[in-house]
């Protein structure tokens, strides 16, 4: 689906850059201003032994026994499924796509695949199948050796222990690198893995043959080493404006002293950085939702380059996730529907049963009974009157920010005395909770802004009181 394409902005953090001991992996999912999302779980089982995408029309045999999972499908499979993101039964998380680049010198020997398989059917053909994000990696991997791809990716995997980052680089060559423990990786639509130790399975993956493509072909630059963002990526002008500058700005929020050198255009931006300090969810939640505000590139601004560099939130994102695992009690599914900047991420925890009525609606045009759509519904308002608007926006949003860690504070102190049955229950009351406390919230946002807007009218007129 072409609109898919150039789009998205991801991020990956290691247990020990965490300040709680959490993995995250998240992703701005960047495609339409209006295209709405749905928040579903499926069920152990539910899937079918075969699978046709309506994408590309590739055919798969799957595995007979499938595992629970949570996803955000598009509120259409006209054009295919785009499950985009969830959290397996087994705790395996996975988030698809990021989209990227090959030059063209490596797609020359190893074509891009018509009827491949592309991001519209990663998550469903792979994250009810696989019981870790290495074996994640691995069954994406042998997937597109066998069928190919017809888009150039990046695919984030993470379990209770690692998080990887997974690229494909031409029509059916892939690698895949551990985020070490101590560290965390920002991308941003480039192909972004660079030196690969084949020597070290440990922490890196790969398709078996693709060393030998690579010296069959003559496509490395500097044979000495194997920068895969070289041999298989680009590097030109459009990527200085439209991808660098958001992987510049997570180094300046998280890793300010090792990034001093850095610019916004520099095109030797390293893949794994370690932070300056621990990072919390809601650092996770803020890279997603940045737009270079406190800078001079920042859209919302007056400046001359105000509008220089595309922002990691905007517009068309039509939700941001962040998978948080290795927690004390269930894992957590954090959604945000709509433009990051302007919604507020929604704790799903992993062993929900069901998300409220609300998350499972949404179409075109616009209903103000879908969570998609409230959202957007302030979201829109607010830019009416930014100036006079934003504040309210980040009154709520503070509020429900602390409201979401209180509840899920709550929550894992209850855990431990429930299993089984009473156990799903309580986790999706909580989760169920919480999310229609903050579609209320917002609903009252947006009726407070609108009563605010009535007296903007251009057809106004200031009456003399002494008349």
């Amino acid at each position: 689906m072409g609109n898919k394409l150039t789009a998205c902005t991801s991020i990956l953090i290691g247990k020990d850059a965490s300040i709680d001991g959490t993995i995250m992996i998240g992703r701005n999912e960047d495609a339409k201003a209006a295209w709405p999302k749905h928040m579903v779980v499926h069920q152990r089982g539910e899937m079918p032994n075969h699978f046709i995408s309506k994408d590309t029309r590739l055919e798969i045999d799957l595995p007979e026994e499938s595992a629970r999972y949570t996803a955000t499908p598009e509120w259409t499979d006209k054009d295919g499924l785009f499950e985009e993101d969830g959290i397996n039964e087994y705790d395996v998380a996975m988030s698809a796509t990021e989209s990227a680049y090959s030059n063209p010198l490596v797609l020359g020997y190893d074509p891009l695949v018509e009827n491949g398989l592309n991001e519209e059917a990663m998550i469903t053909v792979v994250l009810p199948y696989v019981k870790t994000a290495r074996e994640g990696v691995q069954r994406l991997g042998n997937l597109i050796a066998k069928y190919g791809t017809g888009e150039t990716n990046g695919v984030l995997f993470a379990d209770n222990d690692e998080a990887w980052y997974f690229e494909t680089g031409a029509g059916h060559y892939w690698v895949a690198q551990r985020i070490p423990d101590d560290s965390y990786a920002v991308v941003a639509n480039q192909l972004a893995i660079q030196e690969i130790d084949f020597n070290d399975t440990n922490n890196f993956m790969f398709h078996p043959e693709i060393q030998e493509f690579v010296e069959k072909h003559d496509l490395n630059p500097d044979p000495a080493t194997f920068n895969f963002r070289k041999i298989f990526g680009t590097a030109d002008r459009s990527d200085a404006i439209y991808s660098e500058p958001r992987v510049w700005v997570g180094h300046q929020m998280f890793s300010p002293r090792q990034a001093m050198e850095e610019t916004p255009e520099s095109t030797e931006l390293p893949f794994i950085m370690k932070p300056d300090h621990k990072l919390s969810i809601f650092d996770a939640q803020n890279y997603l939702s940045n737009h270079y505000e406190g800078t001079e590139f920042d859209p919302l601004g007056h400046g001359e380059h105000a509008h220089k560099y595309r922002p990691i939130s905007l517009a068309k994102t039509q939700e941001s996730h962040i998978l948080q695992m290795n927690r004390p009690g269930a894992n957590i599914h954090w959604l945000a529907m709509g433009v990051a900047a302007e919604s507020t991420y929604v704790p799903f925890f992993n062993g929900i049963t069901d998300t409220p009525a609300p998350y499972k609606r949404g179409k075109l045009p616009a209903q103000l009974n879908s969570a998609y759509w409230i959202f957007k519904h302030a979201s829109v308002l607010v830019d009416s009157h930014l100036h006079d608007f934003l504040p309210l926006l980040r009154d709520v949003q503070k509020e429900r920010n602390a409201a979401a860690i209180k509840m899920i504070a709550e929550t894992d102190r209850r855990l431990p005395s429930l299993k089984g049955e009473a156990r799903a229950t309580f986790l999706t009351r909580q989760s169920d909770d919480y999310a229609t406390d903050t579609l209320n919230a917002y609903k009252k946002l947006s009726l407070e802004l609108i009563t605010k807007m009535t007296d903007y009218c251009e057809l106004n007129f200031n009456t003399d009181e002494n008349l």
